[in-house]
């Protein structure tokens, strides 16, 4: 079979396998899709015989996460988004800042990983990831504030996460990992791509103000969405922060001036995310199968406990700090937004970035993806109970 066959194979076999599963998904409404996305990505990596084509890490970050991340942004809810920016950006921003110093410093005390190794797993493992629960929230009805929240954490914190991450993994391969120095990549890279993003998007409002049809707007975003990252990668800025940016933008002033909330519009989108997610999963499953989880099973699920011990620390913390500030919070939307925080694509792609890069910690990939498969079955799998347990259809 020539690899252009095989190419075409993979693509066959994971699109069967997205919309069988997206089948089962929705025939078991508790299980979110993504939870089932991680199952089958870990029996596909179990599968014996000839694996599938690897692809390398930065094609996955180039041609999933932008997509991902722009999608999120053009189905917000800017008006809700607005009445909780204060307890958003304080989770986004501080929130972390505060994981990543934390999954650090534990995994370091605790675990026995270097300084530099800890903090690079932390900043793998910031970035939360509730598109399931935010799903499900609406299959119960649940407030629009309690969706707002947990969207709007997603998507900033893809940006700022993948930020310090970036700084983090530059000063590890610069060969003098240090805090100041990883600081200062953080705020050149994060404002870098805030700028580039901002500009994208405003050309990009124009483009759209003069696209009459469909197609042509679902081009234009396309152009958008991929166009403002690699405009950051290219001047080594967050190509991340810049999506989110641009995608802001063309949310805030590109719907006043076209169809951007047509149907034709948001379901290309809802597609394209719906594909992305299916094939990265199953790419990863290939690429770090779950055979190697074994030999670290022990400090995967050390790992994800303080994950989710350090989550109650912004959560809880950031939070009640926000309550001066009215719309104030339920408490039963603070316990649901601590366990809604799934780690999920965004930081599978992470992980898979580091796998076998010079310099860095090999346990460190193997681990972030175990402690995202735990993140997603054991959160995603109880979060039907937990909803119903709080309530949260009732909620205020």
């Amino acid at each position: 079979m020539s690899p252009q066959q095989r190419f075409l194979l993979l693509l066959i076999l994971v699109g069967a396998l997205a919309t069988i599963l997206g089948l089962v998904s929705r025939r078991a409404r508790a299980l979110p899709y993504p939870v089932v996305l991680a199952g089958a990505g870990v029996v596909v990596g179990l599968l014996p015989g000839e694996q599938l084509p690897h692809v390398g890490a930065d094609v996955i970050l180039l041609a999933f996460v932008p997509g991902l991340v722009f999608e999120a942004a053009l189905t917000l809810d800017l008006p809700e988004l607005r009445r909780r920016l204060l307890p958003v950006s304080l989770l986004a921003t501080a929130g972390v800042v505060l994981t990543v110093l934390l999954v650090g410093t534990l995994t370091h005390v605790v675990l026995g990983f270097s300084w530099p190794s800890g903090f690079l797993l932390g900043s793998i493992l910031a970035a939360t990831d509730p598109i399931a629960v935010v799903t499900l929230l609406r299959q119960v009805k649940a407030p629009a504030g309690l969706a707002a929240i947990l969207e709007g954490e997603s998507l900033f914190n893809d940006g700022t996460g993948v930020a310090v991450f970036s700084a983090v993994l530059a000063t590890i391969v610069a060969g003098h990992p240090s805090f100041g120095d990883a600081t200062v990549r953080f705020f050149a890279i994060t404002i870098g791509g805030a700028a580039v993003g901002i500009v994208v998007g405003f050309l990009g409002v124009a483009l759209v103000r003069v696209a009459e049809e469909a197609p042509l707007e679902i081009l234009a975003t396309l152009v958008i969405a991929y166009g403002s990252y690699l405009a950051a990668d290219l001047i080594h800025a967050s190509g991340i922060v810049a999506v989110v940016a641009a995608g802001v933008v063309i949310a805030r002033y590109g719907s006043s001036a076209g169809k951007l909330h047509g149907t034709q519009l948001l379901g290309f989108w809802n597609l394209l995310a719906f594909v992305l997610n299916a094939i990265l999963f199953i790419l990863v499953g290939a690429a770090l199968p779950a055979w190697k989880l074994v030999p670290v099973a022990a400090l995967v699920i050390g790992t994800f406990v303080i994950m989710l011990l350090t989550r109650a620390v912004p959560v809880y913390g950031l939070l009640v700090a926000s309550a001066w500030r009215p719309p104030q919070i339920p408490w039963a939307w603070r316990h649901l937004t601590f366990w809604a925080g799934l780690r999920g694509a965004l930081s599978v792609a992470l992980a898979l970035s580091v796998a076998g890069v010079a310099g860095i910690d090999s346990r460190v990939s193997v681990v972030a993806y175990g402690v995202v498969l735990l993140s997603l079955l054991v959160q995603g799998g109880l979060i039907s109970p937990v909803s119903r347990a709080l309530k949260i259809e009732r909620a205020p």
